[in-house]
This record gives structure tokens, sequence and C-alpha cells, in this order.
């Protein structure tokens, strides 16, 4: 093979790997539509602007558009009992990794 046509070669199979690894990393964040689906209850709290809980007195931070890896993290620690607030650690410990992911990406995903 000519040094051109091996660069070439290269240069393609560089491309398809990057698109290969962007395709499995995307479906590795979640399902966006199975997201959608599981974020019902969310808005109750998190989609009223400046709601506060009366017990205990939270800011109820609005969770659209925030970063994925921040709301897998947020989602886990409730879930594990790292974060105590006991309505959201009822919320994650009813929620599989799988569906923690789900909503991550539908969340993020929303324009603020």
């Amino acid at each position: 093979m000519t040094r051109p046509l091996l660069a070439c070669a290269l240069t393609i199979l560089a491309a398809t790997s990057a698109t290969s690894t962007f395709a499995a990393d995307a479906a590795s964040k979640g399902d966006v539509k199975a997201g959608k689906a599981l974020v019902y209850t969310c808005g109750g709290c998190h989609g009223v602007t400046g709601y506060m809980n009366a017990y205990p007195n939270y800011h109820v931070p609005r969770i659209a558009g925030q970063n994925y890896d921040y709301l897998v993290a947020a989602l886990t620690e409730y879930k594990t009992g790292q974060r105590s607030h006991p309505t959201m650690r009822a919320q994650g410990e009813s929620l599989s990794d799988e569906d923690i992911k789900n909503i991550a990406a539908y969340l993020s995903g929303i324009a603020k």
C-alpha cells in the first residue's frame, strides 16, 4: 500500500472508530425516551420555579438541563443514602441503575 493510500485508510479507520465509540458512549448514557417516562413525579417539586419544601426547608433545584454526570451521581447518592433528603431518598431507592441513567439522559438533554 502506498503512503497516501495508507494514510487515507488510517484516517477512515480512525473516523469509523470514533463514530462507533461516540454511538456506544451515547447508548451507555441511557435511553431518553425511557427517561422521559420515568420523570413524571419529578416535576411536582423540581418543575416549580422558586418552590421551597415546607419541611425540611430546602431550596428545590431545577433539574432540567442539568449535567448528566451530576444527575447520575446525585440520584445514586440518594439511592445509597449518601445524601439524606427523605423524599429524594425514597425516590432514589425505587430506581435501578438503568433508570438513573435514563432519567439523567432525558433531563440533561432539556434546554435550560
